[in-house]
């Protein structure tokens, strides 16, 4: 199973400025470019606060990717 973030285009859909999700979040807009480019995973206290800033459910932050083939 591999999570594909959906993070980025809600944000942009949301309206607001990364700087103040970061700043709610208590992390740097950089860490922020990582959960939503996949890089690093949002923790779970941090996703639940994201999905109420931009009004989304914490489900719709990731989707389920397929495999790479070659992999178990």
């Amino acid at each position: 199973m591999k999570l594909i973030s959906k993070i980025r285009p809600l944000i942009d859909e949301s309206g607001y400025k990364r700087k103040f999700i970061a700043d709610k979040l208590k992390i740097s807009v950089k860490q922020l470019r990582n959960y939503e480019t996949g890089h690093s995973l949002i923790p779970i206290d941090k996703a639940y606060i994201l999905a109420k800033i931009i009004g989304k459910d914490i489900n719709d932050l990731y989707e389920i990717g397929e495999e790479d083939e070659g992999t178990n």
